[in-house]
């Protein structure tokens, strides 16, 4: 699947490491653009996980029109391939209002996506996965993910053992197609002319990024972060297993069901997103697609979208 090219090629997109001000720098470009905001974001797409993912508030959301937050419950399961019919359709309807589409987030794996486009591979066999998941149930715990580390390690390396429905689907393809399902998601950068020329994304450094992100964790546990972690718990249907993976939530999760101490899962979390911000910074500079925006973290947001939109290709030279 991939984005038609007048559709790509009409987008700006603004990406970066959690906490280093992308937020608010993106709602300025959008307002200077006439753009409306898509989130680039894997976890704002779930109801009710609005502290720990930073979700754009209200007042925000009512600036400038947000499109691709609160799309489903966090019960329920939400892939790549989803999320781009989503984002081409959004991004469809904001060019018919004659506004700008502006990708912001930092999920760096939703940004390679839409530009190089993602394998959406064959369609389900039922009758298939209905035998694996009965192999499944007569062997021991991992037996599945033993068999798609024999023909597929590379993806058997990025799926947890218990993610069984992705599991299935990487021995499922492997099955129809006869190739690994890490082959098949290889793309390569688009010809340059076909690419968008307003792809950025904020480089900061790193030890400003790791104090920002500690007082952010900070203040999301004031702002009532663990209040929304039991408010996930109560309700009656279970957590999908990627929302209950979610960074910052994991770790409250283990907390508040007695397996960890609090005050240790906070500082946990504050580890955990470090590491997290050091793999979007290596996603992002390995997309040659991506221009940086180095940054010393003394800049206002005003003065990063002047940089950025003097940095566009297609930029008015400065008059004399």
């Amino acid at each position: 699947m991939h984005f038609p090219p007048e559709i790509l090629q009409a987008c700006w997109f603004l990406a970066g490491p959690t906490a280093c001000g992308k937020s608010e720098t993106g709602l300025l470009l959008a307002e200077q653009l006439g753009g409306e905001i898509l989130s680039l974001d894997s976890m704002a797409i779930y109801q009710g996980m609005d502290i720990g993912t930073a979700k754009p508030s209200l007042e925000d959301q009512a600036r400038v029109p947000h499109h691709l937050i609160d799309v489903i419950a966090p019960s329920e399961e939400f892939s790549v391939a989803e999320y781009l019919r989503g984002a081409q359709q959004g991004c469809r309807d904001i060019l018919d209002r004659g506004h700008v589409p502006l990708f912001v987030g930092g999920t760096g794996l939703y940004l390679r996506s839409i530009l190089r486009g993602v394998f959406e591979g064959p369609s389900a066999d039922w009758k298939l996965r209905r035998r694996l998941e009965d192999q499944a149930k007569i062997h021991e715990p991992g037996w599945l993910h033993g068999r798609l580390v024999e023909v597929d390690p590379a993806s058997a390396a990025k799926l947890h053992p218990n993610d069984m429905r992705r599991v299935i689907r990487a021995l499922e393809v492997f099955e129809l197609t006869g190739q690994p399902l890490s082959e098949q998601q290889k793309h390569d950068p688009l010809p340059v002319g076909d690419r968008p020329q307003h792809v950025y994304w904020i480089s900061p450094p790193r030890d400003w990024l790791y104090q920002r992100i500690d007082a952010r964790v900070d203040a999301m546990i004031q702002r009532g972060l663990v209040e929304e972690v039991r408010q996930l718990l109560a309700s009656d249907k279970p957590l999908s297993h990627t929302a209950h993976q979610a960074l910052g939530y994991k770790e409250l999760f283990d907390a508040i069901e007695g397996d960890a101490d609090l005050d240790e899962a906070i500082k946990s979390t504050k580890t955990r997103t470090r590491q997290f911000a050091k793999r979007q910074h290596t996603w992002f500079r390995n997309l040659v697609e991506c221009q940086p925006i180095e940054i010393t973290g003394q800049e206002s947001p005003q003065q990063l979208v002047s940089r950025i939109l003097v940095s566009a290709p297609d930029a008015e030279p400065p008059e004399n």
